[in-house]
């Protein structure tokens, strides 16, 4: 790299975001790197070349923890990618979840992310360029057992991802949304359920997920399911979704059967 760039990745103390910290420092950038837990940041900091690592310790469920990271990106001139990776589960029966949790998730999950991707769009429009990667899950296709709050929040990843997509297409912006399956990373706990949901054959590390999602964006591969084998079902679905959009859409005449 001729020139060192910046990544920015939130949720950036564990798990995926931790792997991608490690990948992208090894490809170059300085690090922004943002959590909640100070003490986490630190260390991993430490495992880093801390004269090219910032920690931000912020709570991205806070109306002021999301306006902190706003303005790190508004004064960074050189960010080059933005991991938007922070999210939560709180997966139970919705009438048995905390009213506060599921709060804190539609605003970790949803709201964060929106505002921190708009952002990094105005950034990277002053800059001509950049790399936008917003984390969902397969839970956007089918909630799992409890997760019908977390599920829906990850369906707006993916659909408000892909419109961000043709609205940057030619502009030198990468828009890419990953959707992992299960992870081997501390979300099943933070979440309060068992990962024994899943089977074992189920899970990759999130060192394997986050080479695969880097490889895909090397690729231009903008919607990337790691774990799927044939990425032509995934077009054959795309595909159905714009189909069924035009056969609903295009004509306003009520169907017969409601008449």
């Amino acid at each position: 790299m001729d020139e060192r760039t910046t990544a920015l990745i939130t949720g950036a103390s564990s798990g995926i975001g931790r792997a991608y910290a490690h990948r992208l420092a090894a490809r170059g950038h300085d690090l922004i790197l943002v959590a909640r837990r100070a003490d986490r940041l630190a260390e991993l900091a430490a495992d880093l070349d801390s004269a090219h690592v910032r920690s931000l310790p912020v709570d991205l469920t806070s109306e002021d923890g999301i306006a902190a990271v706003e303005a790190v990106i508004a004064d960074s001139p050189d960010l080059a990618v933005v991991v938007n990776n922070a999210g939560m589960g709180a997966l139970k029966p919705l009438v048995d979840a905390d009213p506060q949790a599921l709060a804190q998730l539609v605003a970790l999950n949803v709201l964060a992310l929106t505002r921190l991707s708009r952002a990094a769009l105005l950034a990277f429009r002053a800059r001509g360029g950049g790399q936008l990667v917003n984390i969902g899950s397969l839970g956007a296709f089918r909630a799992p057992p409890g997760g019908a709050a977390y599920g829906a929040s990850k369906a707006y990843v993916l659909h408000f991802s892909r419109a961000l997509q043709r609205e940057t297409t030619d502009t030198g912006v990468q828009v890419q949304v990953v959707l992992p399956g299960p992870v081997r990373t501390e979300f099943f706990d933070a979440a309060g359920t068992d990962a024994s949901m899943f089977p074992d054959e189920s899970f990759v590390t999130a060192d394997e997920l986050v080479a695969a999602a880097l490889a895909g964006l090397d690729r231009g591969e903008l919607v990337c399911i790691p774990t799927l084998q044939d990425v032509s079902a995934w077009e054959t679905v795309a595909a159905l979704q714009d189909e069924l959009r035009d056969l609903a859409g295009l004509r306003g005449i009520i169907a017969a059967r409601y008449t």
